[in-house]
């Protein structure tokens, strides 16, 4: 069931990074990484699946490589 729902994070955070990569939309991040982050706990704390952790640190990745190519704002 924890799989289940890190997945749904992701999804959820995924909807917010992929619009973010749009340039001056970068702040949009800042909104996706609490849920990316409670999305890789609740999949960390899942059973013997890790495949909604995993989900969550992919977009967790492409969140940071905007911002850092923003400059954590745009």
């Amino acid at each position: 069931m924890g799989n289940i729902l890190a997945f749904l994070f992701g999804l959820v955070s995924l909807a917010i990074v992929i619009p973010a990569t749009i340039p001056f939309l970068g702040w949009a991040n800042w909104f996706a990484l609490p849920l990316i982050g409670m999305g890789v706990i609740v999949g960390q704390l899942s059973s013997t699946s890790k495949a909604g952790r995993n989900f969550c640190l992919v977009v967790l990745l492409i969140a940071i490589v905007r911002l850092s190519l923003g400059g954590g704002i745009f």
